[in-house]
C-alpha cells in the first residue's frame, strides 16, 4: 500500500518500497510575484528538495502545480525521472531536459512503472489541457481530481470503485467550492475523501468542508488512510 503525504495545496507525496511519486510540487513563493495577494501562508520543507521521485506529474500548466523555480531545483539535481504531464504543462517541463523522460499524459492515456498504473482522465479547468490522475497499485485506486470544476463528463472516465478521492475545496480559480467538492465526492463514492487546496494562499476552515468519509491532511504529514 502507497504511503501518502500532503506537501501543502495540491502537492502530493505517494511512497512504497517500490516508487516514489511526487504530484503538483509547488516548494517556493513564486505566485506572489504575479499575483501578491497569494503569498504563501506557510513555509515549504526546504527537506522536499531532497525528495528523489520515479515518478513526477504535473496535473496542468499553472504556477502552483507546474513552477519552474521548484522543478528547475528537483530536476536539475536527479536523473531518469519520468514526468507526465498534459500538453501545456508538458511543454513548460520538457524544457528543464537533463535527460529525464518527459511525457505526454493527455486524457485517456495510460502508462504503467515500477508495478503502478498512471491514468489521466478529464478536468475541466481554465486551463484546458488540464488533467485528473488515477493511480493504481494493485486492487487500490487513489484519484487525483487536479484543479476542477463540477463536470458531469468526468464520471465518464472514472472506474466502478475508488479508494482514495483528493480534491480541491477552495472554491477560487475554478475550483470547485465546498458545496460542490461535497457533491463531487458523494458520486464518486470513494471509501475516502481527502480535501485539498487550501490554507497556502487563503484562510479557508477544511472542517467547514462536510462529507461522509472526510480525512483532512494535516500539512508536511503522512495522511492517515486505513
Amino acid at each position: 500500500m502507497l504511503k501518502v503525504s500532503w506537501l501543502g495545496q495540491a502537492g502530493l507525496l505517494f511512497e512504497n518500497s517500490a516508487v516514489t511519486i511526487l504530484v503538483d510540487p509547488y516548494f517556493t513563493d513564486s505566485v506572489v510575484k504575479v499575483n501578491p495577494a497569494n503569498w504563501r501562508r506557510r513555509p515549504a520543507d526546504e527537506r522536499w528538495f531532497d525528495i528523489r521521485p520515479d515518478v513526477l506529474i504535473c496535473t496542468h500548466d499553472h504556477l502552483d502545480h507546474t513552477d519552474p523555480e521548484t522543478l528547475r531545483r528537483l530536476l536539475n539535481q536527479q536523473t531518469g525521472v519520468t514526468v507526465l504531464a498534459p500538453l501545456n504543462a508538458w511543454e513548460t517541463v520538457r524544457q528543464f531536459g537533463h535527460g529525464h523522460n518527459y511525457v505526454q499524459f493527455n486524457r485517456h492515456t495510460q502508462w504503467t512503472q515500477n508495478g503502478v498504473t498512471f491514468t489521466a482522465v478529464k478536468a475541466e479547468h481554465s486551463d484546458p489541457t488540464a488533467i485528473g490522475v488515477l493511480i493504481q497499485e494493485g486492487d487500490r485506486v487513489y484519484y487525483i481530481t487536479g484543479d476542477t470544476l463540477y463536470n458531469t463528463e468526468i464520471f465518464d472516465d472514472l472506474p466502478g470503485h475508488i479508494d482514495v478521492v483528493f480534491l480541491p475545496i477552495n472554491g477560487a480559480g475554478n475550483n470547485m467550492n465546498m458545496a460542490d467538492a461535497a457533491r463531487f465526492a458523494d458520486r464518486v463514492g470513494a471509501d475516502r475523501t481527502v480535501p485539498l487546496h487550501f490554507g497556502l494562499f487563503d484562510t479557508l476552515d477544511p472542517a467547514d468542508f462536510v462529507c461522509k468519509n472526510r480525512v483532512i491532511p494535516v500539512y508536511n504529514r503522512e495522511i492517515p488512510l486505513n
